[in-house]
């Protein structure tokens, strides 16, 4: 849990090193930040302007991932090797996370995320994995150049500070979705679309900080009941404009498709 992401953590405040004192961290100049009943740490240092995703959202994230439909995503992640820390930057409920982990046998798992709810899923996602809640857009709790590799699967993407915590020789993966991705469910129910300057924005997101190994886009066809159409929607954004009662609940065949980039540090 949290003991074995210890020596990577740092004082939002401070930048100095954190250790455990009974049910809280604290660092040598005296700033104390709570550990959650349910294992995960608040180290956002004040209030974060966005809440993430809401209990709803990470219940059907949950179902979703637990059925194995995107398994095909979390085994590709699982095939990068490194032996150190592993940072996912917007773990949600750590799955993907859970995967590099089992991968990487020798590595320990920090993820990160705004989100309460999906952070108590993700303290306890594997037994070498601790999460703590922050800011992706500001400052992250984690000591520089401390992450062999680190994850960020359908996340915002700060590209200097992921710069700051990987190590020179470190990999960074961004999953993002590949433009027909749930095509079929955002023509026919009128869903938000992929981002057509999608690989741009990414570009810029990350700017001159890193540059591009490996880009694959993997694919897969879903056979979805309902119900599992129904948890797909509530997931995503598009829990936010699409209320329950109205989302569709027939079966159907679905495109899953993402686009995993490996990047290096750039000099």
């Amino acid at each position: 849990m949290i003991d074995g992401a210890l020596p990577y953590l740092r004082c939002p405040v401070c930048e100095q090193p954190l250790s455990r004192a009974d049910r809280s961290l604290r660092c040598t100049e005296g700033h104390l930040f709570d550990l959650a009943r349910q294992g995960y740490a608040n180290l956002s240092n004040g209030r974060v302007p966005y809440s993430g995703d809401t209990a709803e959202m990470v219940a059907d994230r949950e179902t979703f991932l637990s059925a194995g439909h995107y398994a095909f995503i979390a085994d590709d992640l699982a095939g990068y090797r490194r032996n150190g820390l592993v940072v996912d930057a917007g773990t949600g409920t750590g799955y993907y996370l859970a995967a590099a982990l089992d991968g990487n046998p020798g590595s320990t798992g920090l993820g990160v995320d705004v989100s309460k709810a999906a952070l108590k899923r993700a303290a306890r996602a594997h037994p070498r994995a601790a999460a703590v809640l922050a800011d992706l857009w500001r400052p992250l709790p984690i000591a520089d150049a401390s992450a062999e590799l680190l994850l960020n699967v359908f996340a915002p993407r700060n590209g200097p500070e992921f710069h700051r915590v990987l190590k020179p020789d470190g990999r960074l993966l961004v999953v993002t979705p590949a433009p027909d991705h749930l095509a079929e469910l955002i023509e026919a129910h009128g869903l938000i679309h992929v981002d057509p300057d999608k690989a741009n924005r990414v570009a810029e997101s990350l700017g001159d900080h890193f540059a591009a190994v490996e880009s694959k886009v993997l694919r897969r066809r879903l056979e979805l009941t309902g119900s599992e159409v129904r948890t797909l929607i509530g997931m995503t954004p598009n829990a936010h404009h699409v209320p329950a009662e109205t989302r569709p609940d027939e079966a159907g065949s679905v495109t899953a498709a993402v686009v995993v980039t490996a990047y290096r540090k750039a000099a």
